[in-house]
């Protein structure tokens, strides 16, 4: 009866090197869906969070190409509109592969808006490039009439940047409990969830940001009360010295030794470091396991087999444990 809750990449539905049609969304789905079911069997109640960042792309470029026609789309919006063609791709693979294996769990995908602070300082200094690449000229128009922010990006042309707020709370976190407490598979925070902020008289607005779909589902994780976040990574296990001749995977931390591998600057943010961030911030919150491995070794992974094991402590029983099925890097489109 343990409860779970895995959070993967948008890439797990566009990969490198495709166009990111809706058809290749759907193979990908179904093939995400196959390496993932086989893990349900492990957990009563399971929850699953996607990113969406190159799906958020693709709408932005429709809204530029477009912008001459129709009304442009806030980015809000944008994100509200792939959680929910996101959600429809993913239901319906998971679905169609529960039952193919005779299984029967329902599943229910939910828009999902996630309150961030007005005041956050990312608001005040933007950094997240979003969106397609515009000439010097589109961007000083861009920039003087609409005041975004830009930044030239690697010769490549200029991109509006936004915000990546902090999560402060899941709004509607109860009924998503509810939900989650039935045993149903639920699909929810999408791309770390719909932006908005509280204002003054207490409603809701959506804002120009990017929320960071591992703090979302670390707040997610708490508010279900799960046992194990799990988080899909393009390696198999996390490493210390990754890269180097004495590079070694881990097979069970403990939360003092992620600490100290922080500390020694084992895990950079352009790498895993957002990861073991999110994984520090639920173990001192909730407790509980941390899984960390890509799609390939899931299964494993959550019988002991596979992956990286962030806990509180070792049981005696883990001491030296099974070693991670791949010392090399092993390559993941999720």
């Amino acid at each position: 009866m343990r409860r779970g809750l895995v959070a993967f990449g948008g890439n797990a539905l566009i990969r490198a090197r495709e166009k990111g049609t809706v058809h290749e969304q759907i193979a990908n789905a179904a093939e995400a869906a196959r390496e993932l079911v086989p893990m349900l069997d492990a957990y009563s109640h399971i929850m699953l969070v996607h990113g969406n960042g190159p799906q958020v792309g693709q709408n932005l470029i429709r809204v530029e190409e477009a912008v001459t026609k129709v009304p442009p789309l806030p980015l809000d919006v944008c994100v509200a509109e792939t959680q929910g063609s996101m959600g429809y791709i993913l239901e319906k693979a998971f679905s169609n592969e529960l039952q193919r294996r005779g299984q029967d769990r329902d599943l229910l995908s939910v828009l999902t808006q996630v309150e961030v602070d007005a005041e956050d300082p990312a608001f005040k200094n933007p950094a997240k490039p979003i969106g397609p690449f515009y000439t010097p000229y589109r961007a000083k128009h861009l920039m003087e009439v609409e005041r975004w922010a830009m930044m030239e990006d690697s010769g490549r042309g200029y991109r509006k940047v936004v915000a990546s707020p902090r999560p402060k709370r899941i709004l509607g976190a109860g009924a998503l409990r509810a939900l989650y407490d039935t045993g149903a598979i639920i699909i929810a925070g999408g791309g770390g969830g719909i932006p908005v902020v509280r204002q003054l008289d207490g409603t809701h607005k959506g804002v120009e940001a990017v929320i960071d779909k591992d703090r979302t589902s670390v707040l997610l994780a708490c508010d279900l009360e799960v046992d194990d976040l799990i988080f899909l990574t393009s390696v198999p296990c996390v490493y210390v010295n990754f890269g180097k001749p004495d590079q070694r995977a881990l097979d069970v931390a403990t939360l003092e030794e992620i600490l100290e591998y922080q500390q020694q600057g084992q895990f950079p943010p352009g790498s895993m470091g957002p990861k073991v961030e999110a994984a520090v911030q639920f173990l001192v919150r909730k407790g509980g396991m941390v899984l960390l491995t890509d799609a390939a070794h899931l299964a494993d992974a959550v019988r002991g087999r596979a992956g990286t094991r962030i806990v509180h402590e070792k049981k005696k029983s883990e001491e030296g444990g099974i070693p991670c099925s791949a010392k090399t890097s092993s390559r993941s489109r999720t």
